[in-house]
This record gives structure tokens, sequence and C-alpha cells, in this order.
């Protein structure tokens, strides 16, 4: 069966001024107070909320790990939190804030993901975007990178921008990827109304060399921050898939999602100096690059240099095994 998402259309207006929230900042956005916006996913007493109410602990240990979730599902839309990351030894240990409605469409979802994968000792922590859409998870669409500073150090800003046309990541305001729908990926392009989760978890099967370092819970617990909570974009009631707040219609031609020349010049840089795989580059995975792919001969000989990405089994879990269905997550937040 088909569902019939009437809205499609419906939330381009907020983009024209969220396109330019981005360029100047996110301080004019409202940040949001936990109990605001969100519910624990899981992980009991692992997740533990600040007492300004505005800034959450995740951890993992021996026991479990921890991740929240976003009260309403959304289409399209800003959606930030600033992250600090656990320190020390953190092989195997996986940070995501990502978007998803694999809990509503199980066989043909749609996810955007920004995954922060940790590492041995001495070496850093890597970040991972990635997006699927329409149940596409044959086609991962990953892309790996390096940060200009130690996000165990300090907190730094993640962003998902999201509209019908476009999906931008961006890292301290500075966009690092842009991922653009085209004709030829048909449905794959992320396009029905997802929740926001932030989780920490055990990806050792996989996160560090395809599993070869796990997490050592000698150095547990890793505790992952997350604080300036951002959601704004265009709710979506979860059972009549109704807009709650995309009351304006514009047609796509009116939405103009552009990077500024000054921000691609970052864009340009950030990639050239930090990137360190592309799934479009990688011949072992596809003899010929994926439809959206758009071939850049410079960005081609830059990876070469790196070796090639081991990835493991269950890299598309994020935790998805904790996730419940929205009606059981009501049943349980009325207990």
């Amino acid at each position: 069966m088909v569902m019939k998402l009437p809205f499609l259309g419906s939330s381009l207006f907020l983009f024209l001024a969220l396109v330019s929230v981005v360029a100047s900042g996110f301080e004019k956005l409202p940040i949001l107070s936990f109990d605001e916006g969100y519910n624990q996913l899981f992980g009991d007493d692992n997740l533990a909320i600040h007492r300004d109410g505005k800034a959450v602990h995740l951890t993992l240990n021996e026991r479990t790990g921890s991740g929240f979730v976003s009260q309403d599902l959304y289409l399209h839309g800003y959606f930030s939190a600033s992250i600090k990351l656990p320190a020390d030894y953190n092989a195997g240990v996986v940070v995501a804030f990502y978007m998803s409605n694999g809990d509503i469409f199980e066989k043909n979802h749609d996810e955007i993901d920004f995954e922060f994968l940790g590492n041995i000792r001495g070496k850093d922590w890597r970040i991972q975007t990635n997006v699927y859409g329409n149940g596409s998870t044959s086609v991962g669409r990953e892309e790996r990178y390096n940060l200009w500073f130690d996000p165990a150090d300090d907190s730094h800003q993640y962003t998902i921008l999201w509209t019908d046309s476009h999906i931008i990541f961006y890292v301290d305001n500075i966009p690092i990827r842009e991922f653009k729908r085209t004709a030829a990926m048909g449905g794959d392009f992320p396009s029905k109304p997802m929740s926001l989760y932030a989780t920490i978890w055990d990806g050792s099967d996989w996160a560090t060399n395809g599993g070869k370092y796990r997490v050592n819970y000698k150095y547990a617990p890793y505790i992952a921050e997350f604080s300036d909570l951002i959601l704004d974009g265009c709710s979506v009631d979860p059972i009549e898939f109704s807009s709650k707040r995309c009351d304006n219609i514009q047609s796509p031609e009116q939405l103009m999602t552009r990077i500024a020349p000054s921000q691609r010049s970052k864009m340009d840089s950030f990639r050239r100096k930090h990137m360190t795989y592309s799934y479009c580059y990688d011949q072992t995975r596809y003899k010929v690059p994926p439809a959206e792919c758009m071939v850049n001969p410079l960005e081609a000989k830059q990876l070469n240099k790196f070796g090639p990405v081991t990835f493991g089994g269950g890299r598309h879990h994020h935790g998805k095994r904790h996730h419940r269905s929205r009606a059981d997550r009501s049943e349980a937040d009325s207990i």
C-alpha cells in the first residue's frame, strides 16, 4: 500500500528563513529545554538531564547505552545540537545524532545521519555522515572526515538542514557536505516525516576497522554531552500524517537552498583538508558510482592516499534495537 503524504509541498516556506539563519548563525532560533522537545528513548539512569534542563548526558557502560528522541515527527527543518564526546580510549563507541522513521516505515525508512566513531588512544574521533531514502540501505552513502579540533575537549555544534531538495550537514556553522536530490535517485532521497534521535551505544562489531578494536569497559563510563538543542521545522501528526505547522505553501522553484560563496569556499577547504572517504569514489563497493554522484577528479586524487574503509555487520543499526513504536513510547510515558 502506498501512503499518500498530502503535506509534501507545504513545508517549503520555512526554509527561506532557515537558510538565512544558517548563514548568519543559529542564535535566532530558540534553544529548547529537554522536556520541551524530547523524550528518553532508552537507558534508564544512563540519561541525565542537567539542572538547567537544557543539557543532557548520555552514558554508555557495561549495562547499557542511552538515547533520546524528539517528541514530534518533522518533515524538513533545521536540527542542531552542541555535542561533547567522551575522551580517552573510546574505540568501538558510537555517538549518533540523526533523523529516522524506521519505527514507522520498517521496510522503506528514511535516514539522515551524523555518526561519531571512537578510536584507540592516540587516534582521533572520526565523523561520518550518511543518507538513506525509501529503504535504500543497500546503497551506503557514507562520507568520513577528520576534524580540525578535538571533539572531546569541548562542545561543538552539529547541524542537519533538510529540505525537499537538499540536505546540508554543518559543523560549527561550516557546511561540510551538500547532498542534492536528483532525478536519477528516484525515491532514494529522504522524503517522509522523521524523528530526531541522539544515542550512545556499543558499535564494537563495526565502528573501528570493521570490528578490529572493541569497546574496553575498563575506561567506562563513556559520557557524551548534548546541549543547545534546536528543533525548527514542520512538525507532523504521527497518526493522521497531517502538518501542525506547514500552512504556508510555496513551490519548489521558489525555494532557493543555496550555500553562499564564502560558505562554499569554507566547505571546499574542509573537504580538501579533512575528508578521508566518500562512497562516490569507492570502486570496491561500486564498480560504477551511484547515479547521484558527481565525481570530482581532485577529490578522487585526494582520497587515493587513504586506505579503504572497512564496514562490518550491523552498521545501519545506530542502537535501533532499542527503538520502540510511538504507541509503545506513549504508553511508557504515561506510566
